[in-house]
């Protein structure tokens, strides 16, 4: 069991890994569709490239969309509208007709003249409800239909102007008048009805929409079908129209199909096999190229995580609508990658990305040339992506790369722009504004994995900053000192290569520590006084040594990055406080080395390297007395090569030829700082 245990330690971030690897293969194969995959790409107006194709099985040809479309618009257009016809309201208003007629028509008048107008106000009453009134006008065309209900047993169909309506009510009742011969009582009657009259007919919506979705349910969305073993198409036959359709069909039929579970699980293990190889090709690459990245079990899940993330977003849009897959804005990632590592990791994770998405997606050979083309100009322009100019620029090239592309594949396709949409292009655009959204995702990567980028960087780089201001109030001698430095390793940096504003960041910061007790060094010496006069030899040098620990605690308290505070840890490596073990070593003769060696661990990376060459040759700098070029070149050598021999290096990614150009530019700048000036007289 112990044996298991330590074998578990010892190789922890590997099983990390793997597992690491399972999940997200998993994850991804979830995602995926689970369907048959048709294997044969084409393109209208294009050659058919494969062997003659004949039919797998019997499928039906779809019809196109806009030919579902017209007859979906020709049947709303003549659909039948449904009323529903109350008889009530009729007994209602005669009954009502009586008894205002008596009032308005009074017995002044011959009881046989009264009687026929009477009559007459019932035949006028009785045309009016044959026609049927409506209780409000309704925006039907003539061609359209209407079945009135009356009672559940009859019906009658009407076309609408049949139907009396509301706005021509009172000249009907006056051509009714007219043509019963009533014109000296006209204005009697009109008063009359347009006080009884109540509309007898109303739409029945609930019965009008579902006939109407039952109608356009019953539209058959395939125009005929092919049987199994028959030719489709030839090879070398040009894909036109008509065999696009029925290739487009076929390929519906193909990842449509109901699986047997056998199948089902093929699919699965296929798409595994795919998926865990891309993968793969990513571990291996970080192993090889990138063995700092690999190592680190908190930057390979950072990678994973965004190669997962992106592949959900846009699998969850193209199941929601394909249309707009250009909305995703992929080249985020690239841009991430290339913020918190490098160009390079940044573009073979989006390639990688970019094929395991074309799986999913429609049209995938032109989806790929898109966001791989797009990728690499985002790996191209995107510099400093600290200064906001430079990444909208970016982004404003990136959305014109796509829309040129597009434009491009959507020509070799149709031949010709008359049905080129608006709406591909809009899309194209609020994916290249959703690509801003890079700034605020850095900042909550940093905080989530404890990463840090160039942005962030460059706010820790200004002396403005709470901490900085703290050490040149507290500690103004270790503070110009550390400008110096600072300066030197970013000079340093810039010529082999290395991260500059990394290394700048990390001299700024790396003797905050001296904050705790600044008198005890000698550049915040001001009075004169040396307290280490005071002190034995070993407390000077615990005091001295103490810099380092206190600096780490002082970092953290602080929330500096995890990166920054490696410069703190490593400045000093292993090495001995020389002075005070060479002062002790003059009053005894057995000492004990470690009480004068700093903790350590040594540096393991460039950066911090050339932070420890910077360091001790600028400090020891300050000793040299009439400084010329060959004292300054002899001395940088003698104060690197000692920290060769103690091997200090042995652990950072450092050759010996960045060394040397190292100590070259070292050499320049100091032969600078301490170039001879002219005397002049008082």
């Amino acid at each position: 069991m112990k044996d298991f245990i330590n074998k578990f330690y010892k190789n922890h971030s590997l099983l990390y890994k793997i597992f690491l690897f399972t999940a997200t293969t998993f994850l991804i194969v979830y995602l995926f569709p689970k369907s048959g995959k048709f294997k044969y790409s084409f393109e209208k107006g294009k050659p058919w490239q494969s062997e003659n194709l004949l039919a797998p099985f019997d499928f039906a040809i779809k019809k196109e969309l806009k030919v579902i479309e017209a007859e979906k618009e020709t049947i709303t257009k003549n659909a039948s509208a449904y009323f529903n016809l109350d008889s009530i309201v009729v007994d209602s208003v005669a009954n009502i007709y009586e008894i205002q007629f008596k009032t308005i028509f009074s017995d002044s008048l011959p009881s046989k003249l009264r009687e026929n107008l009477r009559e007459k106000g019932i035949v006028i009453l009785n045309a009016i409800y044959s026609k049927g009134v409506l209780d409000r006008n309704y925006d039907y065309k003539d061609s359209k239909n209407s079945i009135v209900l009356e009672g559940v047993t009859q019906k009658e169909t009407k076309t609408y102007d049949a139907f009396l309506k509301q706005n021509n009510l009172e000249s009907f009742v006056k051509l009714q008048s007219k043509a019963l011969d009533v014109s000296d009582f006209e204005l009697k009657y009109v008063s009359l009805f347009f006080d009884i009259i109540k509309p007898n007919i109303s739409l029945n919506e609930g019965i009008t929409n579902t006939s109407l979705k039952e109608e356009l349910s019953n539209i058959s969305l395939v125009r005929g079908s092919v049987e199994r073993g028959t030719l489709i198409i030839s090879k070398g036959e040009v894909v036109d129209n008509n065999h696009h359709i029925v290739l487009t069909s076929l390929a519906s039929a193909y990842e449509s199909q109901v699986w047997t579970k056998a199948n089902y699980i093929w699919i699965l293990v296929a798409y595994a096999l795919l998926v865990s190889l891309a993968l793969l090709m990513l571990l291996l690459f970080l192993r090889k190229y990138r063995l700092d990245v690999f190592e680190n079990n908190t930057k390979v899940t950072f990678i994973f995580f965004n190669i997962a993330l992106m592949v959900m977003i846009t699998i969850f849009i193209v199941n929601y609508n394909s249309s707009y897959t250009y909305s995703v804005p992929l080249c985020i990632l690239p841009l991430i990658l290339k913020a918190f590592f490098d160009a390079r990791l940044g573009l073979f994770v989006h390639v990688i990305t970019v094929l395991l998405l074309g799986f999913v997606v429609p049209n995938n050979y032109e989806y790929m040339f898109l966001q791989i083309i797009a990728g690499i100009v985002t790996i191209l322009t995107v510099s400093e992506l600290y200064k906001r100019a430079n990444l909208f620029i970016s982004v404003a090239q990136i959305t014109l790369i796509y829309i040129v592309a597009y434009f491009a594949f959507y020509v070799i396709h149709e031949g010709t722009i008359e049905a080129l949409e608006l709406k591909i292009f809009v899309i194209f655009v609020l994916g290249g504004l959703a690509t801003l959204f890079v700034q605020p995702l850095i900042y909550a990567y940093e905080k989530l994995f404890g990463l840090i980028s160039d942005v962030s960087l460059l706010e820790l780089s200004d002396t403005n900053s709470t901490l900085l201001k703290e050490l040149s109030n507290t500690a103004p001698g270790t503070f110009h000192h550390s400008l110096n430095v600072a300066n030197l390793a970013e000079a340093a940096a810039n010529e082999i290569g290395a991260n500059a504003m990394l290394t700048r960041v990390g001299a700024l910061y790396h003797d905050i520590g001296k904050m705790k007790s600044p008198t005890y060094f000698t550049e915040n010496q001001s009075t004169g006084i040396n307290p280490h006069d005071e002190l034995s030899s070993k407390e000077s040098a615990s005091i001295i040594i103490n810099h380092v620990i206190d600096g780490i605690e002082i970092a953290k308290k602080n929330n500096l990055p995890e990166r920054v505070i490696d410069f703190i840890r490593t400045h000093h490596g292993t090495s001995l406080v020389y002075y005070f073990y060479n002062k002790q070593k003059d009053l005894e003769t057995s000492i004990n080395t470690e009480d004068f060696r700093y903790p350590g661990p040594k540096p393991f990376s460039k950066e911090t390297a050339i932070l420890m060459m910077c360091d001790s040759v600028e400090a020891a700098s300050k000793s040299l007395k009439m400084p010329s070029s060959t004292k300054i070149n002899a001395f940088v050598d003698s104060i690197i090569n000692k920290q060769i021999e103690t091997d200090q290096f042995l652990n950072s990614d450092i050759t010996f030829r960045d060394i040397q150009s190292i100590k070259k530019v070292l050499k320049h700048k100091l032969t600078n700082i301490y170039h001879l000036r002219i005397e002049y007289p008082e």
